[in-house]
């Protein structure tokens, strides 16, 4: 598959950033959402996912929230 790497999701140390609020996530991400948008994976914080819930259930792209 030609996925695109997760170059804006992760730090150079390997930590992952929110897309939406731009909080570094600490170890394991088990509350986080990963969301695929144009070949990217981007990943949200559990309170940037629960906030756009219906958006992504709805698989918007995260330009329209």
């Amino acid at each position: 598959m030609n996925q695109k790497t997760h170059e804006q999701a992760e730090l150079a140390d390997g930590r992952t950033v929110c897309a939406g609020c731009g909080a570094v996530a600490e170890g394991t991400l088990p509350t986080w959402t990963c969301s695929v948008e144009n070949g990217e994976r981007r990943y949200f914080c559990d309170a940037c996912a629960r906030e756009n819930i219906r958006a992504i259930e709805g698989r918007l792209d995260s330009s329209w929230w």
